[in-house]
């Protein structure tokens, strides 16, 4: 079912529209539906790779790595679906297609997806009470960054090429280098972190 580019429901018309979608996903941004765009090869495989790493490291927990076949439900207004989440509440492993209390989110960053990862999802996310981190992934340059939920806030810290990410919540480290193997990105950070301050300034 094809959609305009804005498109505005109830809540209600929403879940039938997405639950029912057999070819497409689609979002609901405090009544905007937005239909999922496809990714790039580096997008999928950044997602693939991290979903692994966090898998190895989760094996032996009770916590379940999910991927964005799952919704993330973060109020009665807003429906979306990260690349990657965790949870480790028990009630979420015994739903159907989506989950209520993740701890860790991920977003894997594509030019047509920035501007709402770096800005309305990341006020979304970091306003939610039971996520701990939210984890931005660069698919064009080399770059991540992770937002740790402290004690008097919230925290921001980045990694480039030769760093090992540190997701402290659930103690888990990976190598940024050995994540992007292979991965012919330029330097553009310069201006992907010019733009990204700008809708991050008053997050």
């Amino acid at each position: 079912m094809a959609l305009p580019e804005y498109l505005f429901m109830s809540r209600e018309d929403y879940l039938a529209l997405d639950n029912n979608s057999q070819d497409a996903r689609y979002e609901y941004l405090d009544g905007e539906v937005r239909m999922l765009a496809g990714g790039s090869t580096y997008h999928s495989a950044l997602s693939s790779r991290l979903g692994a790493v966090i898998e190895r490291a989760l094996e032996m927990s009770s916590c379940w790595t999910y991927n964005s076949d799952i919704r993330l439900e973060l109020s009665e207004s807003y429906y979306v679906y990260p690349n990657l989440s965790v949870s480790c509440e028990e009630s979420d492993h015994a739903l159907d297609n989506a989950i209520l209390h993740p701890c860790i989110v991920i977003e894997v960053l594509s030019p047509s997806t920035e501007a709402i990862d770096t800005g309305e999802k990341l006020r979304a996310y970091l306003a939610h009470p039971s996520i701990q981190e939210y984890v931005l992934v660069d698919s064009f340059s080399i770059w991540i960054e992770v937002y740790h939920r402290e004690d008097d806030g919230w925290k921001l810290r980045t990694y480039g090429p030769g760093s090992t990410v540190n997701l402290e919540h659930l103690t888990i480290q990976f190598s940024v280098d050995t994540l992007y193997r292979g991965m012919d990105l330029q330097a553009t950070r310069r201006q992907a972190k010019r733009k990204r301050a700008h809708n991050q300034r008053n997050f």
